[in-house]
């Protein structure tokens, strides 16, 4: 089968069938590159990450500090409380509107059990609008 000459044959007439190996190169040239590169986007963590507006605050909001020493004592904006006396501030700040914030300040000696209390019983009296204060590492 020739595709063209310098005979010129008066019945020569067009070719009229496709070369398909070009065809057949470039797919098994494609086959190659999604084989190497599908194996690399499965390895990919998923993380739905928060969306977040970085806009400023504007009205103050009050908010609750609520410590916790590394003994384990409690502290009401800086008055020692007892347990059923934080229990009975949380269910009073939860009928509150607005909702004042509670930050929690907990040394860091201070043994988990004492935090997950403190947090468990905010979380029976329906306080939602809970932080976690810390200090920056100094460098």
């Amino acid at each position: 089968m020739a595709f063209g000459g310098f005979n010129q044959n008066h019945n020569a007439r067009p070719v009229a069938e496709i070369n398909m190996v070009p065809l057949i190169d470039v797919m098994l040239v494609l086959l190659i590159i999604f084989m190497i590169t599908a194996p690399l986007m499965t390895h990919a963590v998923k993380i739905d990450l928060p969306k977040a507006d970085s806009e400023a605050q504007t009205q103050e909001t009050r908010h609750i500090d609520l410590a916790i020493d590394a003994d384990g004592q409690l502290f009401w904006d800086a008055a020692a409380v007892s347990r059923d006396q934080l229990r009975q501030n949380l269910q009073r700040i939860a009928t509150e509107a607005p909702q004042p914030e509670l930050h929690v300040r907990a040394d860091q000696n201070v043994p988990y059990r004492a935090v997950a209390e403190a947090l468990a019983d905010a979380a029976k009296a329906g306080v939602s609008r809970i932080g976690f204060v810390s200090e920056p590492e100094r460098v």
